[in-house]
C-alpha cells in the first residue's frame, strides 16, 4: 500500500536515484521480495543508479560479493559506503586510527597508518565492543584524540531481529568524555552530497530509498533530495512521522518504491 506522496512543486527532473542496501535491498543473506526485478526495471530507466550504505560490518568488496550472489546487477564502483567516507577523512586529516569496526571491514582501510593511534573511528564492531577496548579509546579521547563515528545508527536489522547499532557506543563515548564525535556516515549531507558528486546532478535531482526514516530519509531530505521509506528492514509503525519534513512517500518496499518512481517522477 502506498500512502500519499507529499507535492513535487519547484523540482527539477529526476536524474538519479540513490539505495540503501541492508534493510532495504536484502537482509543479511535474503533478499526484500521482488527486489532484484525491481532493481532491473529501474535500470531500464533514463536515471543513474547508486548505492549508499552505512554498513561497517564488512568491506565494501565482501558486501558487493553478498549482494552478487543474491542476483542484484550492480557494479562495486557503484556501492558508497560510510566505510570510504571515513577514509577520505582520515586521509585528509592524517589521522593515525584506532579502528573500532568488524576485522571484516578492515580491508577498506589498507594502507592507513595504524601505529601509535591519535584518533578514534568507531563503526559497528561486536567483537570489540568490550570495556577494555572502549575504556582505551575514552582515555584517548580524553588526551585530545577526535572521535569519528562513521555513523550513529540505533539499531539494525538482522535475521534474528533487531540489533544495536554504532549509535550507543558513540554516544556513550560522548557522554564519558564531554566531547561530540564527528559524524561521517549518513543522515550527514557530506555524505549524500559525496554520493552525488560523480553522477553530475544536484540534490534536487534525486531520490534516496531506505529503511531508516532518519538516516535515510531525514537525511537525504535535509541535503535537498526527496525520501522514500520503506516498511521492510528496521522499520517501525509510525518511523515515518518521527521526521520533519515527511517523508516524500512511505510504502511496504523498494518494488513499490521503484514502480511511484517509474509511474510518478519520470
Amino acid at each position: 500500500m502506498l500512502l500519499k506522496a507529499s507535492r513535487m512543486a519547484g523540482r527539477r527532473a529526476l536524474k538519479a536515484v540513490l539505495i540503501d542496501l541492508s534493510g532495504t535491498l536484502h537482509i543479511e543473506d535474503t533478499a526484500v521480495p521482488g527486489a532484484q526485478d525491481a532493481l532491473n526495471r529501474l535500470r531500464q530507466a533514463s536515471v543513474a543508479v547508486k548505492f549508499v550504505t552505512n554498513t561497517t560490518k564488512e568491506s565494501k568488496r565482501i558486501l558487493f560479493e553478498r549482494l552478487k550472489r543474491l542476483n542484484f546487477n550492480l557494479q562495486e564502483n557503484e556501492i558508497f559506503t560510510s566505510l570510504s567516507a571515513a577514509r577520505s577523512l582520515l586521509e585528509q586529516k592524517q589521522h593515525r586510527p584506532l579502528l573500532l569496526v568488524e576485522d571484516s571491514a578492515l580491508e577498506d582501510f589498507t594502507g592507513i597508518e595504524t601505529s601509535e593511534p591519535n584518533a578514534v573511528v568507531i563503526g559497528l564492531a561486536p567483537d570489540h565492543f568490550n570495556y577494555s577496548t572502549l575504556n582505551k579509546a575514552f582515555r584517548m579521547i580524553l588526551d585530545g584524540a577526535p572521535l569519528i563515528a562513521i555513523h550513529k545508527a540505533r539499531y539494525y536489522k538482522r535475521k534474528d531481529g533487531l540489533a544495536l547499532g554504532p549509535g550507543p557506543f558513540v554516544t556513550g563515548l560522548e557522554y564519558a568524555t564531554d566531547c561530540k564525535a564527528t559524524v561521517v556516515g549518513k543522515p550527514e549531507k557530506t555524505f549524500f552530497t559525496q554520493a552525488l558528486s560523480d553522477l553530475g546532478c544536484s540534490p534536487s535531482e534525486a531520490v534516496m530509498i531506505g529503511d531508516d526514516a532518519r538516516d535515510d530519509v531525514g537525511g537525504a531530505q535535509n541535503a535537498g533530495m526527496l525520501g522514500i521509506l520503506v516498511r521492510t528492514g528496521k522499520y517501525r509503525e509510525g518511523d515515518e512521522n518521527k521526521i520533519s519534513p515527511a517523508p516524500h512517500l512511505t510504502c511496504d518496499s523498494f518494488p513499490d518504491a521503484v514502480e511511484h518512481i517509474l509511474q510518478n517522477l519520470l
